[in-house]
Parts: structure tokens; sequence; C-alpha cells
């Protein structure tokens, strides 16, 4: 949750996309996704549906899935005025006897659409053998009167792209343009939504998959509909605990402070970039006191640019690396370059990131959703206060409360942020180098979760779902139905990837 997260200066990845870095099953290769039983007409298995859906194709996967549209009420409470049509998409079981309740992904951001990221069913093929996969775009994402408000398009240059000024501005402006009350745009309203679908697609029950904010949508959909809830699947855990961006400089913090450790204790990282730490730290000293002017080329042409990198614009990109550990595999090596004045491989990286990843999130809901339901929880003082003794500092907290003070309120239900009690079956996942959600947090939400167990996986990062080992945990939950026999470890050789050092890659 695709965010204690850089501010819309760049991107946002999913707390992410997503969410929405690049996480390691991006890189699975496409698996045999042929959808046996798309002439059906409707999900597998469902009854009482109400929602026709016809054959269609996702971004990115060839094989055949079921897509429709479904009105909600924008302001649900006067069930008047503007509806909003959301794009719902039903990716059918394999079997021609498909289990009766299927598979659920909430999408990280908040702002990643479930439907952009169908890279997610490459990860899913034992679960589609017997359940659908249901894919519902959030109010304000992807299909479903999207909140978009592109910071920086992609044809923009470098200048433009590290300049960390106007946000607040920029937000003000696309709001005006959208045709939406941005009150309503908050998690409460989508859960119902959510289940306003459900029962259209004529399932009873439903299986939970929450990935990053889509945890906290999946916490409050465990709440407000209890008992429509078979199991629950929280990977990378944001409990009503976490708000967001007032947490993600500590938690951030204590990934690089990891990252570094590691990086001495490896021989070879430590001989080929010796006092990391230091030389790092009087980097940061030198952009606090002055903003650094680089010439680079633009890593997609090429072009020489001059570039402005200021203190703020250096860490949020530097943040938003530590997401996935093949990608923070490379940080000593652009902090070293950095260090030296060697500014390229830092800003390859950044962009790269950014660019597979920041152009599938609604920033605008993003904002609609943190002004609602995380700003009104803290203020300057408590920003100031997370952020003390951090690389990052409070940067990202204040950019959000400034942002946030002229946002339409929205209304929250009572007691919207006491923990979520629920005794559904529920497998929390956690990325032990994980830099936004790290393992506190799923402990945390476990304390009120009875029937619940926490596995973390060594050597992931923000989302597990890369690894084998979680994925065989997710099937076995939506087979037993309970926690109970489930292994209550993961991937114990798994480690952190190698460090490079030097664009060649690691040391063999």
């Amino acid at each position: 949750m695709e965010a204690p997260l850089p501010g819309v200066r760049t991107h946002i990845p999913s707390f992410a996309p997503h969410r929405l870095h690049a996480l390691r099953w991006l890189a699975l290769g496409l698996a045999a996704l042929a959808l046996a039983g798309c002439s059906r007409g409707g999900p597998s298995g469902a009854e009482g549906q109400k929602l026709a859906l016809s054959p269609c194709r996702l971004e990115g996967v060839a094989s055949q899935a079921l897509c429709g549209t479904y009105e909600v009420f924008e302001d649900r409470a006067a069930k008047a005025g503007r509806k909003i049509p959301l794009r719902v998409v039903v990716v059918p079981a394999l079997a021609a006897q498909a289990e009766p309740d299927p598979l659920v992904l909430l999408a990280g951001g908040p702002g990643q659409a479930a439907s952009r990221v169908p890279q997610v069913l490459l990860a899913l093929e034992r679960i589609r053998r017997k359940r659908d996969i249901v894919l519902v775009d959030q109010r304000g994402t992807g299909g479903s009167n999207p909140l978009e408000c592109e910071p920086h398009p992609l044809e923009e240059g470098l200048a433009a792209r590290f300049d960390d000024r106007g946000a607040v501005e920029k937000l003000r402006k696309c709001r005006e343009g959208w045709a939406a009350d941005v009150r309503q745009y908050t998690t409460p309203n989508a859960m119902d939504d959510l289940d306003e679908v459900r029962a259209a697609l004529g399932y009873d029950k439903v299986n939970l998959w929450g990935v990053s904010y889509g945890t906290r949508a999946a916490l409050v959909y465990m709440r407000q509909h209890p008992d429509r809830v078979r199991t629950a699947i929280l990977d990378g855990v944001a409990p009503m605990s976490l708000y967001l961006p007032l947490n993600a400089p500590r938690d951030g913090q204590h990934a690089l402070d990891s990252l570094l450790a590691h990086c001495g204790k490896d021989a070879a990282c430590a001989k080929a970039y010796p006092d990391l730490r230091p030389r790092a730290e009087g980097l940061l000293a030198k952009l606090t006191a002055e903003p650094a002017r680089v010439h680079v080329p633009h890593p997609r042409t090429g072009v020489p640019e001059e570039v402005t990198l200021s203190r703020a614009a250096f860490v949020s990109e530097l943040f938003s690396q530590l997401y996935n550990p093949e990608m923070a595999s490379l940080v000593p090596l652009t902090l070293d370059r950095a260090a030296h004045g060697e500014w390229a491989p830092f800003v390859a990286l950044s962009v790269g990131q950014s660019e597979s990843a920041g152009h599938t999130v609604s920033h605008g809901l993003y904002y609609a959703v943190v002004c609602a339901e995380d700003a009104p929880f803290y203020d300057a003082a408590a920003v100031e206060r997370e952020a003390k003794g951090t690389w990052f500092g409070p940067e990202m907290g204040l950019e959000t409360l400034a942002i946030c003070a002229d946002w339409p309120k929205a209304t929250l239900p009572a007691g919207y942020r006491e923990p979520v009690v629920s005794d559904v079956p529920t497998l929390l996942l956690s990325g032990e180098l994980d830099p936004v959600t790290p393992p506190a947090w799923a402990e945390d939400a476990k304390r009120t979760l009875s029937h619940s167990l926490h596995v973390v996986v060594p050597g992931v990062g923000h989302n597990t779902v890369g690894a084998d080992c979680a994925r065989t945990l997710m099937n076995d939950l939506l087979t037993r139905g309970s926690v109970e026999g489930l292994t209550p470890s993961c991937g114990t050789s798994l480690t952190r990837p190698p460090f490079f050092t030097s664009f060649a890659g690691p040391v063999p």
C-alpha cells in the first residue's frame, strides 16, 4: 500500500504498484493460460449471475478472459446522482467443475488497477486450475472512472522527471478536471462496491488476496462483509495502525541499514565499496547544502541532458529502489558511483524503475484515499518525529499534508482506524527485506486475527508471490480453507540476491 511512497513528483510505487515496482514475479515468463470453459459465458459455477460478461483480452496476456461493467452510485449513502462504471474481469477456472468461491485480487497503491496487472495470473496457475480469478478495478482506477494525474509523461525530459517542485498545484489542477466527488473515493466505499459485484457475479463467498495497500482493502472488506469471506491472503501487510506515508522513512531506513550491513559483511561487496555508508552520508550532506547539477545521457534515448538533483529527489528514488531485492542489489554500485560524482547509473536505475511501474497507478486515487484515511490522523510534528535520524527525511509526509490541506474532507465510518477483528482463516505473508510493509506490521495485524498464520519469506522484498513457497502456501490455504497444517516457514534457503560489484554483475 503502491505507499509509504514518494510523492507525486515522480511516481507512486505500488505500496503498489504497486505497487507496481519490479516484483520478482514479473520475470517468471508466460505460462500456459488457455481458458478452458470460456464458452460457458460466465464465471465457473456461479449461480444467480446478474452481470453479463463477454470475451476479452487483457494487455500482456495472450489468453482470453471475460469482461463486463457494473455501475454503482458514486455517493453510496445517497443512492442517487452520478454513477461509476466499474470494470470487472473474470478469468475462469480451468476445471470443468470449479470451486464455487473465486480468488479476488485487491491491488496495491492505493491507485493500482487490478485489471492492469495481469502478470499476477502467471503466478496463479495452480490456483486457477480450480478457481476463478476476479479482478475489479477499484473506483478511481483503471476502467472505473480513473482519477488520473500523471506528473511527468514519458516523453518529458529528465529535468522535469527529477523536479521536486509543484506537486501541490499539479494535483489541484488535476482535481479540477475530474468528473468526480473525491470525497466518495474511499476504501470503505470501494469494498461495498466489491460486495455488490460479488453478488452480481453470483458468488456466495470469496477468497481475498490483498497485496500491499490491497491488504488494507481486504481487512476493510473482512470487517464490512465478514460472512462473505472464506479465506484471506495478506501479502505485504498494511494494518489499520500503519499511516501513509508517515511510517515510510523509518521502515525504509531499516531496509537500507540492512542492505548496507549485508554489503559490509559480504567480502566482494565490502571490497568493491569500502566505507560506503560514510561516503554516502557525505553525499547526502552535499545535496542538503546544494542540489547536484549533473550531465547524464537519457537512459532511453542516449541524448545528454542536464539534471538538477535535490536531496529530496535523490532519497525518493533511493527509497523506491529498495522495494525489490534484485534492483536493490545495484544500490551499492549506484551509491558508490554517485559519491564519486558519476550520476548516470543512479539516473538510469531510477528511470527504468519508474517507467516500468509508475504509469499503472492512478495518482488521484492515491491522494483520495490518503487524504481521507491517513493524513487526518497525523500532523507535521509527527512527520518530523518519525523521520528524525533517517536518510529519507520528512519530505514525503510534509508534501502529503500540503496536498491534503485543501482536499475535500471525506466521512469515514466510526472507529475506522481500530484494528480489524476477524476469525476468517488468514495467511499473512511478509518479505524479510520489505522497506514499506516489513514483518512487524503483519505481526501487529495478527493480534486481532484469531485464525491466522504469519510467514516471513527470507531474501524477498515488497510482495512475496515471486517465491514458489509463498505460492504453495497460498494454494494450500485455499485448498484447506484453514491455516491449520500450513507450513509455518517459507523458503529457508532463500537469501538476498548477490550484490553487483560492477556493471558486469555479481562476483560468480
